[in-house]
């Protein structure tokens, strides 16, 4: 099997787009569906909108609560929900769902066969799952679809790819690529922190350390982005015989850093099947 990285395209045809739950990951979605103007409409569609209503001044932005409103409105739906909501709101709207429209879904373990039961297996229909870096462009968007959806996946493509990078994957490694993009951007801003906090230790002031543990981070995905060298291959680079290097890898896995982060990885991909079956 070979997972293929799709490289970011030209403006896609423009759309009319709805979102349907505009918490965290949905209102970034919508921050970067408005920054790349992917759209020729956007309804943004919650029970609380706090969070996206200053869009609402934007052109061709609608602000709702009217989720039967958005549907109607647009071709593309992205339901943004928690896994809990998710069969409720699909239920409302299904009498108005059609096979024009195409379904996107970003709910954590909410596989498309579930959709299918609800909206029925004829629907196109899209898993997506992205990161919230989405709201600056620069997600890991993984996506995979059911075998009415297929022939809408380079539309997909072509939507995310405006807002990051795409990988299009079989839907068993869903759960997977949930936890290492989307549970990924806490672990690794957690690793930021830490060295945050080292270069603390080591007597930087605080926004000194923040910006220098950034950087670095920055940095290090950039070369590994630019380059295509594997990480140890850069690790080589740093390291001397009997140098500062080695001497800190050494010990951070000595107190088991690399076993942790698989530990913490492979626990998230625990939980997150145990939501699937619930």
């Amino acid at each position: 099997m070979t997972l293929v990285v799709t490289p970011k395209l030209n403006k896609i045809e423009i759309m009319k787009i709805a979102i349907i739950g505009t918490g965290n990951l949905g209102s970034s979605i919508a921050k970067g569906l408005i920054k790349n103007e992917s759209f020729t409409s956007l309804y943004l569609s919650d029970r609380n909108t706090k969070a996206v209503k200053n869009f609402e001044s934007l052109d061709n932005v609608f602000v709702t609560n009217d989720n039967a409103l958005a549907v109607e409105q647009s071709d593309i739906i992205l339901f943004a929900l928690q896994p809990k909501h998710i069969d409720g709101v699909l239920e409302s709207v299904k009498p108005i769902i059609t096979n024009d429209h195409i379904i996107m879904s970003v709910a954590a373990g909410v596989d498309t066969v579930r959709i299918e039961n609800i909206l029925g297996a004829d629907k196109k229909i899209i898993r997506i799952m992205p990161n919230t870096a989405i709201s600056i462009g620069k997600s890991m968007t993984c996506i995979a679809a059911n075998a009415a959806g297929q022939d809408k996946v380079p539309l997909a493509e072509d939507i995310f790819n405006q807002l990051g990078t795409t990988m299009v994957i079989p839907e068993d490694l869903v759960q997977a690529a949930t936890v290492i993009c989307a549970s990924g951007i806490a672990f690794w801003m957690r690793l930021v922190r830490a060295t945050t906090q080292g270069a603390i230790q080591l007597g930087f002031e605080a926004e000194e350390a923040h910006e220098l543990a950034v950087q670095t981070c920055f940095g290090s995905a950039s070369l590994l982005i630019e380059s295509g060298r594997h990480p140890e291959q850069e690790i080589d680079r740093v390291t001397t015989p009997s140098g500062c290097t080695i001497e800190g890898l050494n010990e951070m896995e000595h107190q088991g850093l690399s076993s942790a982060l698989i530990q913490g990885i492979v626990a998230s991909f625990e939980k997150i099947n145990q939501l699937k079956k619930n």
